[in-house]
């Protein structure tokens, strides 16, 4: 899905991204994801969150799951994420 074209959104606070992140990832730390939720709706391509260890990224898969939001896949962590660096 990365490499297709998906929507990479990394969920951890803006200091966690400035330390390192996937290419292409848009930082949208998870307290703000349900303020925005609309918007992220608008995306056309699966998204793929993660975070530090994949449980924040899952909590934000859930919550966009239960939104109605069918394409949307939790990456896990850092570490898994790391071929995309």
């Amino acid at each position: 899905m990365i490499q297709s074209g998906a929507a990479l959104i990394d969920v951890r606070e803006p200091f966690e991204f400035a330390m390192g992140h996937v290419s292409n990832a848009v930082n949208i730390p998870l307290s703000n994801i349900p303020s925005i939720v609309n918007d992220l709706k608008q995306i056309e391509q699966p998204v793929v969150l993660y975070c530090q260890s994949g449980n924040r990224s899952g909590m934000a898969a859930n919550f966009l799951q239960s939104q109605g939001m069918n394409e949307v896949y939790n990456g896990g962590g850092l570490r898994d994420m790391s071929p995309f660096m």
